[in-house]
């Protein structure tokens, strides 16, 4: 230690004083979009303020406009973006012109209590620790109010030539429901979330600050609180230590940090902590996560050589088998003593009405949510719920089973599948008792369908040469009617081996295309408005299309296959009159009801399918308002939209005087609008 003393002598001693004057008040200021050699000191600072909780500062500096780098059209086009051509108060640009820019301070770091500021005089070193290190960088905020400027201009044009946002809305039914107590750990997530941050960060005020420059004597009377008031060591205890505890205040040990795990939900558990688990407590836990899942799966998650027969023995007693996949028991996911999240149904309601939904699906792949809903009488929040936990929803099809049948898993344990078979029996008779029905009113409409054939072009070939045959003798006849002149023509019917394709009413698989066929090539289908209805629509077909017309004016066929559904759905088990629908039959029924297709003229780049180019539009209601409808039906057989004065200037050219309320009435029935334009009704791409 002798020699290392000599080699490095102590030079001078100089005393240390801590300053605490500015100890909750001292920022240093840091440009790191500007050099060092290029200062603010002599720029002009039009207005500080400050929020000190959260260390946000904020300084206004002119812009000196005079300077030959300066583009005066492009500060004048900033200002006019910002503020507009009207002049208020409330201005940010009062000069009409940009001639100011905003600094926003960012932290450029959150533990700021190894830094101080340090003065030297006289031989006394005094050093204040400093609040916050804040980086200052130009800030945007007039490009948002420029760009709210702009939505706003937009949405006073727009909502100039739209009316349907002037109508009164109707009143509408609302559900009221009472907030449950949050939970620590909701809390903790609300408190973390982006939101709740902004919100905090909105409500401490800001704090208005006067600016003096590094000159200024005020400045000069500031800085004398940089240097410690009193020399008296008895009032500086922090730095009355021993060399070894002050070397530990200037370097203190690293402390190990702490690696915060991340807070999950409640019921994830990693792979890990489910081997520790009992097998009767892993199988449950799986199932309450998964809902659904193959025993083929269930077997791959849990631990290699697990016994098979003790695996099936767990699994039977928290979940039950539907459609040969295990699902699991309401009673494991709605304890005793627990409620609905969404609405406070207690667990003893929601296990009968879930017990329901999974016996549905034991009888079919596919189920309509709204006969669950009107069947269970819960909410259709709690009925969704139920759906997503062991289905999908399919377009026209409802809600389809999340899973393919397991039919291996049926075959290789015909036992345990007899014995569910028979649970699911007895819970069919108790729900039977609950919700007062039988078996019969679900009984399937239709026979599964088989799977698709995949037919060759040979074999399509030779099938039409052999219908072509079977059809001549009917073709000979009609071609002796024409050349007899004969001005009757008797339209043969098809043979009964060429099946019409129906439109499912029912739950059946769809084989990728709509009925079965593309609906641009479906059979018998008729284009026109000139087609020959069927002579099978029945009276109910067309109650329900007139009644659906004159309600909603315009609708293409996809949106009425849509409500058709919805309809079938709606009518009670065992009551149903429509045993099957093709597309062509509601098309014709369409016709019947004094509606008429609009041959809307849609864009090559349009991605509308097949069934929502077909528009349709009531053409005669006995009204004095079908002219107005048919002149708008013809605007829209030459351009797919239409602007609202296109509109008011050919019923004035057709009809004469037409008042805004006529037109408001005709655009409220036929048409939406989007961006100035309007469409008819189902046009719109999304």
């Amino acid at each position: 230690m002798a020699s290392g003393d000599e080699d490095d002598p102590i030079i001078e001693e100089i005393d240390v004083y801590l300053s605490k004057s500015l100890a909750d008040k001292l920022y240093l200021l840091q440009y790191p979009v500007r050099p060092g050699t290029m200062t603010y000191d002599d720029v002009s600072h039009l207005s500080a303020k400050i929020k000190p909780k959260q260390q946000r500062l904020e300084l206004e500096m002119a812009i000196n406009t005079m300077s030959p780098n300066y583009c005066r059209s492009k500060g004048e086009q900033i200002a006019l973006n910002v503020d507009g051509t009207s002049y208020d108060e409330t201005n940010t640009y009062r000069a009409k012109m940009m001639d100011k820019q905003t600094f926003s301070s960012m932290q450029a770091t959150t533990n700021t209590s190894r830094y101080a500021a340090a003065v030297f005089r006289k031989g006394e070193l005094h050093i204040t620790p400093l609040t916050g290190i804040l980086q200052m960088r130009p800030g945007f905020s007039y490009l948002d109010k420029a760009d709210s400027k702009t939505r706003e201009r937009e949405a006073a044009n727009e909502g100039g030539d739209s009316s349907q946002d002037e109508a009164e809305e109707e009143a509408k039914a609302i559900t009221v429901r009472f907030a449950r107590p949050e939970s620590e750990q909701a809390r903790q997530r609300r408190i973390q979330s982006y939101e709740f941050l902004q919100k905090k960060q909105a409500e401490e005020p800001w704090i208005h600050l006067q600016y003096h420059s590094a000159k200024d004597s005020r400045s000069d009377h500031e800085k004398q609180y940089l240097y410690c008031q009193s020399v008296d060591a008895s009032q500086n205890s922090e730095l009355v230590k021993t060399p070894k505890e002050y070397l530990a205040m200037l370097m203190p040990p690293l402390a190990e940090e702490k690696i915060a795990k991340p807070v999950g939900p409640s019921n994830v558990l990693s792979m890990a902590q489910l081997r520790t688990l009992p097998l009767g407590e892993q199988v449950k836990t799986l199932m309450k996560n998964v809902k659904v899942m193959p025993f083929a799966n269930l077997m791959g998650l849990l631990a290699s050589g697990t016994d098979q027969t003790s695996v099936l023995r767990c699994i039977q007693q928290v979940a039950l088998l539907v459609q040969g996949n295990w699902v699991v028991k309401s009673d494991v996911l709605y304890p005793k003593n627990t409620c609905s999240a969404h609405s406070g149904v207690p667990a003893e309601v929601l296990c009968r009405g879930r017990d329901f939904v999974m016996w549905r699906f034991t009888k079919e792949r596919s189920v309509m949510r709204k006969e669950m809903t009107s069947i269970i009488k819960l909410p259709p929040e709690d009925v969704k719920e139920f759906l997503e936990h062991v289905a999908s929803p399919r377009v026209n099809r409802g809600w389809e089973f999340l899973l393919p049948t397991d039919a291996d898993f049926i075959k290789k344990h015909p036992d345990v599948a007899h014995r569910q078979n028979m649970l699911w029996l007895g819970i069919q008779s108790k729900l039977e008792k609950v919700f007062n029905f039988s078996k019969e009113d679900f009984m399937p409409k239709n026979s599964p369908q088989p799977e698709p054939v995949h037919v060759s072009g040979a074999q399509r070939l030779k099938f039409a040469q052999e219908r072509a045959q079977d059809n001549q003798a009917s073709l000979q006849r009609d071609l002796d009617g024409r050349r007899a002149g004969s001005s009757v023509q008797i339209k043969q019917e098809p043979n009964g081996d060429v099946a019409e394709e129906l439109m499912d009413t029912s739950s059946s698989i769809h084989n990728g295309s709509v009925n079965g066929y593309s609906s641009a090539t479906s059979p018998c289908l008729d284009h026109t408005n000139g087609g020959s209805p069927t002579n099978s629509l029945t009276p109910e077909l067309q109650d329900f299309v007139t009644k659906t017309f004159q309600k909603h004016i315009v609708l293409t066929l996809n949106e009425l296959k849509r409500l058709f559904n919805l309809y079938l759905a709606s009518i009670p088990a065992g009551q149903n009159v429509f045993s099957s629908i093709s597309d062509h039959m509601l098309q014709d029924a369409v016709l019947l009801c004094h509606c008429k297709q609009i041959m809307v003229p849609f864009p090559a780049q349009s991605k509308l399918a097949p069934d929502e180019r077909k528009v349709f539009g009531l053409w005669e209601t006995g009204d004095n308002f079908d002219k107005h409808r048919r002149l708008l039906y013809d605007l829209f057989t030459k351009n797919h939209r239409v602007r609202r004065n296109v509109i008011q200037a050919r019923l004035a050219q057709d009809l004469g005087y037409v008042s805004k309320a006529e037109v408001d009435r005709l655009l409220h029935e036929c048409c939406i609008s989007s961006a100035g334009f309007w469409y008819l009704k189902g046009t719109l791409q999304s």
